[in-house]
């Protein structure tokens, strides 16, 4: 099973980083369509903040981990960018769980 787990700050609920581990095994590898899709959409999201923000998250990944932790000062604007990209991901992930429940799980923490 795939876990997400999105970590909110507690006072404005603004996502301040996200962790993805384990694996769907909805299928033989290379043929797991909800590996590959929460795959997409995890790595696309760093991806995008990086090409279209500028914002470089502190993150890792290994096989079937990613983990990125969002800068702390950023400017108010970039911020609600930020946060407009994350909250879509999170969006995405929950349409997949919707789907695939029982190969995805995503939870949320506060910080």
């Amino acid at each position: 099973m795939i876990r997400v787990i999105v970590t909110r700050r507690a006072s404005d609920k603004t996502i301040v980083s996200f962790r993805v581990d384990g694996h769907a095994n909805y299928a033989e590898r290379g043929r797991d369509i909800v590996c590959a899709g929460v795959s997409a959409i995890t790595v696309g999201t760093v991806n995008a903040l990086e090409a279209l923000l500028g914002v470089v998250p502190d993150s890792r990944m290994a096989n079937g981990f990613l983990q990125a932790a969002i800068p702390v000062e950023l400017a108010p604007e970039r911020q609600s960018q930020v946060q407009l990209l994350l909250e879509s991901m999170v969006v995405m992930l929950q349409s997949i769980e919707d789907s695939y429940g029982s190969y995805i799980r995503i939870e949320h923490e506060r910080a």
